[in-house]
């Protein structure tokens, strides 16, 4: 069980810190002197970094070893969270949170590995993996709850603050319990162009959304352009471009991007409206999550069984149709003069179950007819598109909410910002339905079968622990 500690403690920090911060944005804007059209830079920022060198700290791990890439990434990671909590301005704190997506995109792919590495390919691995993602949901779902209460009680820098034991944990757990690397073994080829390509492009394609710089935002497509090229002239490429090629890849990322655009930015719309429309003190906006957060972890518990069953084309398209539907309840209902429970509670429950249950057969199906050399790369990409769509997405709503809001923005004025915001994620999660129904495959082919299984009788088995 130690190897799968030491694991989990990585996933958990590294999701953990990209929501628990959610809630303490208006905060940390009063403090620090953001602007609104800047604030979601406190969330982009490590967004954007993490997903920018995941492919990076995956080619880290092949060539240094889990170990020495895990430390390295959680020693990063501690002490970017102690100057987030001492930060005195935009740009120290700004540039903390982009040195610790850094740290994260060295500790997430380890921890995969690390899984694979100690536990046998059957039951034991599958019990290590569903409980590595069960994991990554709770953190996830209690990011917004966790933060909400430390801003009321204690202040946001304490949200950062209060990681930095666990991470220092983390360090010593996995000196003590990760093997060392064998130095006999071959080493990797460091694709520092590479990693240097896709970060520059993604900050490109998401500054140029925020600040609404046409050409900026063109010179990330160029440069995500000259990264696919690149890659497909490299040796030692951190993203081998055949497995594009591959329908369940290419289908699952397309579906995830559709997905990750509506979703992954909702968290923070959601808490801001609680905050900003309706006047939640920061602790009630993280408890008036809990609901959503509970509808959540239902929805990732549900669909390892039912994809199983009906195949990852039906579960995805069944989880985002959902998805949408609570999107589109909660854009129409959304008002500060009618009650929450009736204008974002139930809207979120649909939505956050559906979105949640989404996202096992989409995974499914990014990794299926994937090689097992190229494994890792297909893992990275996905999280890569994931990382990816926060950023841009809150870029997007965050720019459709307040320029709808006003130059002196009221209540109502936001409320109705975040309402237009959330319908745009309906329409995102719309075409999340339409990509999953028509490209997915549908049946479960030799290798899709391989990767649903384990799964499904991991979850099954977890529930009898």
């Amino acid at each position: 069980m130690k190897p799968l500690v030491v694991a989990a403690l990585g996933t958990f920090l590294a999701v953990l810190e990209a929501t628990i911060v959610s809630v303490a944005l208006p905060d940390i804007r009063a403090d620090l002197g953001f602007s609104l059209t800047d604030l979601p830079w406190a969330v982009n920022a490590y967004s954007l970094a993490y997903a920018g060198f995941l492919l990076l700290g995956g080619r880290c791990a092949d060539m240094f070893g889990n170990r020495a890439t895990m430390i390295t990434g959680a020693v990063l990671f501690a002490v970017t969270l102690v100057i987030c909590g001492l930060a005195t301005g935009p740009a120290m704190l700004l540039a903390a949170r982009a040195a610790g997506g850094l740290g994260s995109a060295l500790l997430v792919p380890v921890t995969l590995n690390v899984i694979t590495s100690a536990y046998p390919e059957g039951p034991p691995r599958a019990r290590a993996v569903g409980a590595l993602s069960a994991v990554g949901t709770l953190a996830a779902a209690s990011g917004p709850m966790l933060g909400g209460v430390l801003t009321q009680l204690a202040g946001w820098r304490w949200v950062f603050l209060v990681m930095v034991l666990p991470a220092c944990a983390l360090v010593i757990g996995a000196a003590r319990i990760l093997p060392k690397r064998n130095n006999t073994a071959p080493r990797s080829v460091l694709d520092l162009p590479g990693a240097l390509l896709v970060t520059c492009g993604l900050l490109a394609l998401v500054y140029g959304v925020t600040q609404r710089s046409l050409y900026i935002g063109l010179a990330g497509p160029v440069l995500l352009a000259v990264f696919y090229r690149q890659q497909a002239r490299s040796r030692r490429p951190l993203l081998p471009v055949a497995i594009l090629h591959t329908r369940s890849v290419w289908s699952g990322n397309l579906t995830m991007l559709l997905l990750g655009l509506g979703f992954f930015a909702s968290p923070v719309l959601f808490s801001l409206n609680l905050q900003y429309g309706y006047g939640f003190s920061p602790m009630s906006a993280g408890l008036g999550f809990l609901p959503v957060a509970v509808a959540m972890w239902a929805g990732a518990r549900t669909a390892g069984p039912l994809t199983g069953r009906w195949g990852p084309r039906r579960s995805a398209s069944f989880g985002c149709l959902v998805g949408a539907t609570g999107y589109a309840a909660l854009g129409l209902t959304l008002d500060p003069h009618i009650p929450y429970w009736i204008s974002v509670l139930l809207p979120g429950i649909v939505f956050g179950y559906g979105v949640t249950f989404a996202f096992t057969p989409i995974t499914v199906a990014a990794v299926a007819g994937v090689p097992a050399t190229h494994g890792g790369a297909a893992s990275g990409l996905l999280n890569t598109v994931r990382q990816t769509t926060t950023a841009v997405g809150l870029a997007l709503l965050s720019t459709v909410s307040t320029t709808l809001a006003g130059p002196h923005p009221t209540p109502d004025s936001l409320s109705h910002g975040y309402a237009m915001s959330f319908l745009v994620c309906a329409g995102f999660l719309a075409a999340a339905t339409i990509s999953a129904w028509m490209f997915i495959p549908g049946r479960h082919t030799g290798t899709l079968r391989t990767v649903v299984e384990p799964l499904t009788k991991g979850i099954a088995i977890d529930r009898h622990k």
